[in-house]
């Protein structure tokens, strides 16, 4: 079988954890594919609301394997306060975890770094979590990263060795830290992580998907958050794009079957960066009411405006994405009137393609389309749909060339109507 895969189309938060979640009974593997601790998915059933940072979203459905993939970074801290979270409700996750040896670990001086060198920019400052992402993607690629096969293979040696090159680039910025504290919370993390099967990935993945198996890979953040494609430098650390699950997993281009692209019925942004169709008026802020527009990690408000029909023809093509979920349809329920982005004006020029930069001299170009007035929360069924809200999607899926298959009309795991 080939492996499918769940990605976000904006720039992140879109829902992807639930969906991932709604999904996981078709599949018997969900592997993470790329990201760390920054990315909190929200999943929320049975009365309960939980927030996964660094476990695949699968991991509440019996029977499946989880894999936290080679493409994502985890911190032993993190990792440890997720875990015992989720044991204190009652799900115990030893039998339905493993973690790729060739992911990498985020030392507890990757976070002194990415605060230093977050306060060092100032106003220019990228927004990032401060959860020392961006530090540990860096010494992945520099080639000095440590990765979790390596707590079983001369690690003391290999730790000291990067926390002394991290110590010498944190003196030039003359800064006080009590790394001693943050190293006992870290090492007890480790402890923790070493109660679950560590394993190559790779070949698990690979065997499992010869033998007929089927796999659902889960991205974290957004396509508009890639590193290459995303709107840069206001981006993440790793390819967030479709690409990424294959040297996020090892597994080959051929092996990716459906793409599922999820997206909100309109547009949030957090942190720093170009938003095109970002709203400083009522409107936004009713979106962000509505939608309950916070941070599941850092609680940050979100930016909110229009949905962007440029951004998305994009994403989607460079996903070859098959199958649309829209996600937080509901919020929209209120409005009169929606707007849709459906071209930008650039220096007086229209276009339908996003341009190299987007900081600057963009003016979305709008069509309005009647709101539904109508409370979806509710609804099971596409049959209940309002007529205009039926329209509303027909008039995506004809923008953007690819069906809606999955609509939610609210946050939990019953909200969500396959079409």
């Amino acid at each position: 079988m080939k492996v499918d895969v769940i990605l976000g189309l904006q720039w992140g938060d879109e829902g992807k954890g639930k969906v991932v979640d709604v999904l996981t009974p078709n599949y018997e593997i969900v592997a993470r594919f790329q990201g760390g601790p920054n990315a909190g998915h929200t999943l929320e059933f049975e009365g309960q609301k939980y927030v996964l940072k660094s476990i695949p979203s699968g991991i509440f459905q019996e029977g499946k394997m989880n894999i936290i993939g080679n493409g994502v970074v985890i911190d032993p801290a993190l990792f440890k306060q997720e875990v015992e979270k989720l044991e204190e409700t009652g799900h115990i996750l030893t039998n339905r975890l493993c973690i790729s040896k060739k992911a990498h670990l985020i030392l507890p001086t990757h976070r002194l770094l990415d605060a230093a060198s977050e306060t060092a920019m100032g106003e220019e400052k990228i927004g990032t979590t401060g959860r020392g992402i961006g530090p540990t993607y860096t010494d992945k690629i520099s080639r000095h990263g440590l990765r979790v096969g390596d707590l079983f293979h001369n690690f003391e040696e290999k730790y000291q060795k990067a926390v002394d090159r991290h110590k010498n680039i944190l003196n030039k910025y003359s800064i006080q830290y009590d790394l001693e504290a943050l190293e006992k919370e870290w090492f007890a993390g480790v402890e923790k992580m070493k109660q679950y099967e560590v394993i190559d990935s790779e070949y698990y993945i690979n065997k499992h998907i010869s033998n007929g198996g089927s796999v659902l890979a889960e991205g974290a953040q957004g396509s508009l958050l890639d590193i290459d494609f995303g709107s840069y430098p206001f981006v993440t650390s790793s390819n967030t794009i479709c690409a990424g699950a294959c040297t996020g997993l090892g597994i080959a281009p051929q092996q990716i079957g459906d793409v599922y692209g999820i997206f909100k019925a309109y547009c949030t942004r957090v942190g720093s960066g170009p938003f095109p169709t970002e709203l400083f008026d009522n409107d936004g802020q009713k979106l962000r009411d509505n939608g309950n527009e916070y941070g599941s990690v850092t609680g940050r408000p979100r930016r909110c405006g229009w949905i962007d029909l440029v951004a998305l023809r994009y994403t989607i093509m460079l996903n070859g994405v098959n199958n649309l979920v829209m996600m937080k349809s509901d919020v929209l329920d209120s409005f009169d009137t929606i707007k849709v982005c459906v071209s930008y004006t650039v220096d007086g020029v229209e276009t339908e393609d996003l341009p190299y930069d987007i900081s600057e001299n963009i003016i979305p170009n709008y069509i309005e389309i009647p709101g539904w007035k109508t409370d979806m929360t509710a609804m099971r069924s596409e049959n209940e749909f309002p007529e205009e809200f039926n329209n509303y999607i027909t008039f995506l899926e004809e923008e953007l060339g690819v069906p809606i298959s999955i609509v939610s009309v609210g946050p939990d795991r019953a909200q969500t109507i396959i079409r």
